[in-house]
């Protein structure tokens, strides 16, 4: 397990120290206003991600057994917040600024004053996960059946992708579900209960979807990138040719011409395009590879995890992880539709970037415990004893 976890923070610290040289070279040439250049993105970053490795820290030392009481709370205040972001003065909606990427007017933040603006959906992956792992510990035995395996759940999970829908974050939703539909099936529901339910959900997105003419708009430009590259294809197209001018060893660090303004959101949803441009094929082929291996050993971690509750957690934490970067990477990359969703570890994003911190470690917590032999008992004859598997 050492060797696995050692790998874990190898990827992790790869990944962020990638991530700081590329946003710093992709928005270095930057100039917001008169009072804001570029390089506040770095400065911004730096303090998100030692916030970041505070809470990891913390959630590698806390025993993650701790966050099982705490589960609906945490439930609780996510939906909370997720209100607060439709309430005026406190919620915060994105500027016709963020337009190229898709974000204007979407009420997703919250500006307290005094304090950097953050996203509720970012808390609500964690609670989310910690909340299933939490009900599937505890009703283990029953998640065979209809009402306490799905229903019950499901209804509870259903209010808070309906919050995130709704202002509106389709891809947010979509990631929720997918890491959903995944513990659940880890949990032990029957596939004759999920089945319907997600086609029934993806019946209900496609309906939506068909009366959106923005997304629509960007399922088309996909389909057909080269008669949209003015358009709604416009950044993806632009992404393309940064794949394609980077070639097999890129420009050159910093010599980036995509960031000229061709493509708007090249420090966050398009940054693994600047990667690509900047460093080449070789660089991308190593980040894939890098969170395949992050991913591997997630899924090792949770399978060697020592109750329910922290399997759970860790397949929850691991597939959200996974599926964030695969999309990310897809849109960037064209073989997804455009939607905005950070590349993990890399992308500019505070609240992102903090929440993954905090979930590699509580990656790190549930391998520790998993690694650590359990107390013997003083009986020499209690058959019960038993030592953890390492």
């Amino acid at each position: 397990m050492n060797r696995v976890t050692s790998m874990l923070i190898f990827c992790v610290a790869v990944l962020l120290g990638l991530g700081m040289i590329t946003l710093y070279s992709s928005s270095m040439n930057m100039e917001l206003s008169r009072s804001t250049v570029g390089s506040d993105f770095l400065r911004s970053q730096m303090i998100w991600g030692a916030f970041g490795l505070m809470g990891c820290a913390i959630a590698a030392a806390i025993p993650y057994r701790k966050w099982k009481p705490l589960a609906p709370w945490a439930f609780g205040f996510s939906i909370l917040l997720l209100i607060l972001v439709f309430v005026p003065h406190i919620g915060w909606a994105a500027t016709a600024g963020r337009a190229a990427g898709g974000a204007s007017g979407a009420h997703r933040w919250i500006a307290p004053p005094f304090l950097p603006h953050f996203q509720p959906s970012e808390l609500a992956k964690l609670a989310m996960i910690i909340f299933l792992a939490a009900y599937a510990d505890r009703y283990q035995r029953q998640m065979g059946t209809f009402t306490r395996g799905l229903l019950i759940p499901g209804a509870i999970i259903g209010v808070m992708l309906l919050l995130v829908f709704v202002e509106p974050d389709r891809g947010c939703t979509m990631l929720l579900a997918a890491v959903a539909a995944v513990m659940f099936v880890v949990a032990g529901a029957r596939m004759l209960f999920l089945i319907p339910a997600g086609l029934a959900g993806v019946g209900a997105l496609a309906w939506s979807l068909s009366h959106d003419t923005m997304r629509t708009g960007r399922i088309y430009a996909w389909l057909h990138p080269e008669l949209t590259k003015d358009g709604a294809g416009y950044q993806a197209w632009q992404a393309m040719i940064a794949f394609g001018s980077g070639g097999l060893w890129g420009v050159g660090l910093g010599d980036s011409r995509q960031k000229l303004g061709f493509i708007p959101e090249h420090h966050t949803d398009f940054i693994f395009a600047i990667v690509g441009e900047e460093l080449g094929l070789v660089t991308t082929l190593t980040v894939v590879l890098i969170f395949a291996a992050l991913i591997i050993c997630g899924l090792c971690i949770a399978r060697r995890a020592p109750d329910t509750f922290g399997r759970l957690m860790a397949t929850g934490i691991t597939f959200m992880i996974a599926i964030q970067a695969f999309i990310n990477m897809g849109v960037a990359t064209n073989l997804l539709p455009c939607k905005g969703m950070p590349l993990p570890f890399i992308s500019y994003g505070g609240s992102n970037l903090l929440l993954m911190l905090v979930c590699v470690g509580l990656l790190l917590n549930i391998a520790k415990s998993a690694a650590a032999p359990a107390v013997l008992s003083s009986n020499p004859f209690d058959s019960s004893r038993k030592l953890t598997d390492e």
